[in-house]
């Protein structure tokens, strides 16, 4: 990339346009508004107790007492000391969310491109084609931020690779190592180990060219450079990667202590998630032909018809108001493929699918090969159970694949590789040098017969599908059969719709590129026509999904839950306790709002809060409840009003127990709280705790413990007690970063009653404190302020080289 004066106004240029495009896309932003995300709801219910007591104090706690009992915050936007990489970012998606993402979505592809020598008007193509894909503007509707952020960084990542393999090593090595702290500051790591697996395809790739050139002295350099780039860009993320590791191990992404399920059968020894769970959403083998027809399986749980709909049309007929019939047509049950639920296809575009064949026959060399063998190996990975030879091989053999779930994601190397490969074949048809008339006709010719054989076949098998889903019987059950035979019939009318829509968007582009090769257009021309088609094709289909009716008061979003009566009744009650909802089950942050509640909503709950439903409160197990300090229920009477229910046996904050009962295993700790008083009672796994003999106390009847102070990282107690004891307290036992201490010197915190905190405490009168000071967020943060120094000092040597360099060769002219 040369660096004129006139080049670097043309990409300031450039990212003026993607700034107002992103704008234009989400323009309700510009009016104050906001898009509502379902899954940024439940977010921002699991960090409230955090946020608030950042809002208060102006210091970070690192643990919540609203969620789960009780849980680390390092997945709830917890921040960290000497975080520079998040303030860099930060001015990177300087828009209004989501305008931010798709920007970064832009930027970031565009980097790529010309990180690939791609001119920049292609380059913008190839963004926009990225960017629009369908399946990255679905997850901003939904709320998956973290994964859109982190596909945002993904292209530049790519590129520094790129740049360092064809000898730019000082700036592939700043461009890798800066893009990779980004990546990983995005925090979702799924998506990050998915690209890992594209970077394992294209490495394989290069290391067979190498050895064929003979230049396996360069690849290995390139190798030991990115290497080094990598290692600096996560360790500037040090503090995040390390707390995260150790919560992982906690919960159910780690190995869970027990080898018994809640009947008492043996379970596998499973690290990680099982198979059944991580194959939950697999594609379908047939579905896979959505990425060119959009809505070939129906597209949503949720479709929008409107009046175009046969369902409407039918709830005419038999006497419903247009309103109602209108509301039931705005959200059809289109999907009919085989996963739970789907908020949208992964559609790539029609043009951009068929400048992806183009490149097929066009691109030459190594750069096809990888790109066409990941997109290849990530269709075969996310047919999931659909194809389980592979699936059961990466789960059972491949390093870390069993700690992702929903196999079908990793559908997102497509969404990278295509566009790719589908620039650079159109590139090589409008540029390269290489690439003779004919064979840019014959590319385009059998281009063409392709992808209008494959939308015309699709068309024609129509009469083969039913148009039957695996849930219609629950379907036909809630709405009848006859309302079910129209949404089949909606169901064939946007498939034959699409896939005529996909036909129609093929024939344009190869009339297009046909113009060209004729030398009727130019390629600016030909830029700017494929521009529009592509906004029209991939950007049509997107608004289906994400539209301004998604986007609400911004007040809406920063305060997604409504107080009910039932929380204005709970929050009366000025003590410190526990609320559940057993409606909103373990899977609901809406409770964890505004109460410290037994349930929330993550990826990785507590392992041991989830043992403790399965195996008890699934079973109605009042004691742990009790022992968990749960003091309302909410609950529901017949006439379907909720109230809170007060639980008067909860067992409070903290109370002495008279008798410990002693096990060596998880599975008898789990299964004793089966017939245990947890008042009086508490069992102690001696295995781990060998030093703990005594097993009876005398608790006198003027013992008390009461509870001082309650904040998130710290919780004070006084009690007085005439003799020795034992006592058991209402907060999740965590075994790194708690510190207790009696009367200011540490006491150990032992585990009891399979999740909870107990302590052995001397006799008489004395304060207890509790203090979260985790050692992974100090040993961390060195390890991230060493990194971002080191780093900073590479950035500003590759400054300073950049500029002397060119002086460097005028003085030698």
């Amino acid at each position: 990339m040369k660096f004129s004066f006139k080049t670097i106004v043309t990409h300031i240029l450039v990212l003026g346009f993607f700034v107002v495009a992103a704008l234009a896309y989400f323009y309700p932003v510009l009016q104050g508004k906001a898009l509502y995300q379902s899954d940024i709801a439940q977010y921002k219910g699991m960090a409230q107790e955090r946020n608030e007591f950042k809002e208060t104090t102006g210091q970070e706690s690192y643990w919540t007492n609203s969620a789960f009992g009780g849980m680390p915050t390092y997945q709830l936007g917890a921040n960290y000391p000497h975080d520079y990489v998040k303030k860099l970012d930060r001015l990177i998606r300087f828009l209004p969310r989501p305008a931010d993402y798709l920007f970064l979505y832009f930027i970031g592809f565009y980097i790529l491109m010309l990180c690939m020598k791609v001119e920049y008007r292609l380059a913008i193509l190839g963004a926009l084609a990225f960017g629009f894909s369908t399946y990255l503007i679905i997850i901003l509707g939904v709320g998956h931020n973290a994964k859109a952020h982190a596909l945002g960084y993904i292209p530049m990542v790519l590129g520094g690779i790129l740049l360092v393999f064809r000898k730019k090593y000082l700036a592939g090595f700043l461009l890798t190592a800066i893009a990779m702290a980004l990546e990983i500051s995005a925090n979702h790591y799924q998506m990050t180990y998915y690209f890992m697996l594209l970077v394992l395809v294209l490495g394989l790739v290069y290391l067979v060219y190498a050895i064929k050139s003979q230049q396996l002295k360069h690849f290995l350099t390139s190798v030991g450079i990115l290497v080094m780039a990598v290692v600096l860009g996560i360790a500037t993320n040090a503090t995040g990667l390390m707390a995260t590791k150790e919560y992982a191990d906690w919960s159910t992404r780690g190995k869970s202590d027990l080898t018994i399920d809640y009947q008492g059968n043996p379970k596998a020894d499973v690290v990680g998630l099982d198979k059944e769970y991580i194959t939950q959403y697999s594609y379908g083998i047939t579905e896979t032909f959505n990425l060119f027809v959009p809505r070939l399986f129906g597209g949503s749980n949720a479709e929008d018809l409107g009046k175009d709909s046969n369902t409407y049309e039918f709830l005419l007929q038999q006497g419903i108001s247009p309103s109602t019939a209108m509301e039931f047509a705005e959200g059809l049950p289109l999907y009919w493929g085989d996963q739970p639920i789907v908020a949208g296809p992964a559609y790539l575009g029609a043009m951009v699918f068929f400048l992806f064949i183009l490149g097929v026959f066009l691109v030459k060399g190594k750069r096809k090969w990888w790109l066409l063998g990941t997109a290849i190996v990530a269709l075969v990975l996310s047919w999931g159970k659909n194809f389980d030879v592979i699936t059961n091989f990466m789960i059972d053999y491949f390093p870390l694949y069993n700690k992702f779930r929903a196999v079908s994601s990793i559908q997102v190397l497509i969404e990278l590789c295509v566009p790719i490969l589908a620039i650079l074949g159109l590139k090589a048809f409008v540029s390269s040098k290489k690439t003779t008339p004919s064979d840019k006709w014959k590319a385009l010719k059998y281009t063409t017969y392709i992808t209008v054989g494959l939308g015309v076949a699709l068309f024609l098998i129509k009469g083969t599908f039913g148009f039957e889903g695996p849930n219609d019987g629950r379907f036909a059950q809630a709405y009848g059969e006859q309302i079910m035979a129209m949404i089949e019939r909606d169901r064939m009318d946007v498939y034959v719709n699409d896939t005529i829509r996909s036909l129609v968007f093929v024939i344009l582009t190869a009339l297009a590129l046909y113009l060209y090769y004729k030398g009727k257009i130019t390629k600016t021309i030909l830029s700017l026509g494929l521009g529009v088609l592509l906004i029209l094709d991939l950007g049509g289909v997107a608004k289906r999904y994400v539209d301004k009716d998604d986007f609400v008061r911004q007040r809406a979003v920063d305060q997604p839950y409504q107080m009910t009566a039932v929380d204005k009744e709970i929050l009366k009650d000025q003590s410190v306790f526990r609320v559940f909802d057993p409606q909103e089950g373990l899977n609901g942050a809406r409770s964890s709002y505004f109460h410290k509640s037994l349930g929330g909503y993550h990826a990785a709950k507590p392992q041991k809060m989830q043992d403790l439903v399965e195996f008890h409160l699934y079973q109605n197990n009042l004691q742990v409840l009790n022992m968990l300090n749960v003091k309302y229920i909410v609950q529901q009477d017949e006439e379907g009003n909720r109230y809170p229910g007060l639980n008067p046996d909860a067992n409070g904050n903290a109370w002495f127990v008279d008798s410990l009962r002693t096990v060596t295993t998880a599975n008898e700790e789990i299964l004793a709280l089966n017939n245990l008083d947890t008042k009086t009672t508490a069992v102690v796994n001696t295995t781990s705790y060998p030093k703990l003999t005594r097993k009876v106390f005398q608790v006198d009847s003027t013992a008390s413990i009461s509870l001082v102070d309650h904040r998130p990282n710290f919780i004070e107690y006084r009690y007085n007690n005439p003799n020795s004891g034992f006592a058991v307290f209402s907060e999740m036992h965590y075994p790194r970063g708690w510190v207790a201490t009696v009367d200011g010197r540490e006491t150990p915190i032992i585990k009891v009653n399979y999740a909870l905190r107990g302590m052995s405490l001397p006799a008489g009168q004395h304060t207890i404190k509790f203090k979260f000071a985790p050692e992974v967020v100090a040993t961390g943060s060195k390890i991230a302020l060493g990194s971002n120094i080191l780093l900073g000092i590479v950035l500003l040597g590759g400054v300073i080289t950049a500029f002397i360099r060119p002086k460097q060769k005028r003085k030698k002219d």
